[in-house]
């Protein structure tokens, strides 16, 4: 299968539909479905929804409730940004009505989700995706040049201080301190933490040697805080500390680090995230219409940002009403547009999905049916 391209307007459109649309897969949360006069974008809809999961993907989500509101008078999202696995699993046990993940469901919680989202079970539909940053707190320092075999050392505690000759030898120029290295990792089940694990066992596994993970290996040490905004916090708060962190949760005095691809190295961006993204595969041995895309961690192309995350909403095959059928549809064709891309690109910092993603999306979510 082709390599998926990404480009800015479709990749918001998605997000923004897939916020919206979602009900719960085992319960019906949706209310007043009733559809009317249709708008520019499709027939207005009412209700509730309710989705749980990403913290990263929370800049986005805040624009898409607000503008799928505005859209839909009497059409309400409510979202917790308790991280990708708290996510994963309420729409597996019923409790939300769709899931906010930084990375797609596994095998076993596909094979789960028969028992909400009926004998399809549920998709994974990308709405979302950005750069994950490596973030420091270093006085008078913003840009750091690393490479995965020295960030990999900095995790895992096997530097201490930020002078030391690894650090050096990448940044010759640079007048680094002799100051502790504090690094800040995330205390929650986190798919921000997974795609960074996956990145560093896939680039330096000598290094890296445990496998990735949502969850923090325990047996390094070091600070750790719930959610994105926790981390960038504690980071902000602490002079020589370092965190993972989607990158359009930091600002201020933090900086960030080029990362190293192939011969050269390469800042982080959203166009050097949809970059890499493009290298994707789709995961086999799926639905067709779920689109969980494997990336290529790996990649040495000039200019692609490997450090990255998908950020999907995880949303039912088969809902209980048409009603709540209707609201999922509706939600997720608008964070699928491209007006919806867009918002979520200006409010976050994200890359948009490719025009060849974006009606993938559409297409998928359009199976979207109620119980017969």
């Amino acid at each position: 299968m082709k390599a998926l391209r990404f480009g800015r307007n479709a990749a918001i459109a998605v997000i923004a539909a897939g916020a919206l649309a979602l009900t719960a897969c085992g319960s019906d949360n949706a209310t007043n479905t009733a559809q009317t006069a249709p708008a520019a974008s499709g027939p207005k809809v009412t209700g509730t929804l309710t989705g749980i999961g990403s913290s990263a993907q929370g800049a986005a989500m805040d624009v898409w409730k607000t503008n799928f509101a505005s859209a839909n008078p009497g059409a309400t999202v409510q979202y917790s940004p308790d991280g990708s696995g708290a996510g994963r699993k309420a729409i597996l046990d019923g409790s939300a009505q769709f899931a906010g993940s930084d990375a797609y469901l596994k095998d076993e919680e596909l094979a789960s989700s028969k028992d909400k989202c009926g004998p399809d079970g549920a998709l994974d539909i990308p709405v979302y995706i950005s750069p994950i940053a490596v973030a420091f707190n270093l006085p008078g320092i913003t840009d750091l040049k690393l490479d995965a075999p020295t960030v990999a050392k900095i995790f895992r505690g096997e530097i201490a201080n930020w002078n030391d000759p690894a650090i050096a030898a990448l940044n010759p120029d640079a007048k680094l301190p002799d100051l502790k290295v504090t690094p800040v990792n995330r205390s929650d089940d986190s798919g921000t933490t997974s795609n960074f694990t996956d990145y560093l066992s896939a680039v330096a596994p000598t290094v890296w040697t445990d496998k990735a993970a949502g969850i923090w290996p325990a047996s390094l040490k070091g600070e750790n805080a719930k959610g994105t905004s926790g981390v960038v916090k504690t980071v902000t708060d602490t002079p020589g500390a370092v965190t993972y962190a989607d990158d359009s949760a930091v600002s201020g005095k933090l900086g960030t680090a080029q990362i190293k691809v192939g011969d050269s190295f390469t800042k982080i961006s959203p166009e050097a995230a949809a970059k890499a993204v493009d290298a994707g595969k789709p995961v086999e041995g799926r639905n067709a219409n779920d689109l969980a895309i494997k990336l290529d961690r790996t990649t040495t192309v000039a200019g692609a940002y490997p450090i990255v995350l998908v950020s999907y909403h995880i949303v039912c095959t088969t809902y209980d009403t048409q009603a709540t059928a209707d609201l999922v549809k509706a939600f997720v064709k608008y964070a699928a547009s491209d007006e919806g891309q867009k918002a979520a690109a200006d409010a976050a910092k994200s890359a948009p999905l490719s025009k060849t993603l974006q009606d993938k999306a559409i297409a998928a979510v359009e199976t979207v049916k109620a119980k017969a």
